[in-house]
């Protein structure tokens, strides 16, 4: 299920550097990270033998740990402020 216009505008406010940024790492990250939620609380819960979407929630998680490992490998800092907002890690 898509994320709303208006959701994503929320995110990339929240987390880039503009409201026109949507392709820096922590907002695709937060993006990600929110279909990601949403897919696996409410649909599963729902479907549970829905493998065609599970492929596509393991293709989102996969995008999201190679975000995530270029992250920090590129600035630590800056992953550990994603992981800590976005509660990903525990």
């Amino acid at each position: 299920m898509p994320l709303s216009k208006e959701t994503k505008q929320e995110i990339v406010a929240k987390f880039g550097s503009s409201d026109k940024d949507s392709g820096k790492t922590e907002v695709q990250v937060a993006i990600l990270t929110k279909r990601i939620n949403e897919l696996s609380a409410d649909h599963f819960s729902k479907y549970k033998k829905d493998n065609h979407s599970r492929r596509g929630l393991l293709k989102m998680v996969g995008k999201r740990r190679k975000l995530l490992r270029y992250l920090e490998n590129k600035d630590v800092q800056r992953y550990r402020a994603i992981i800590k907002e976005l509660e990903i890690r525990k």
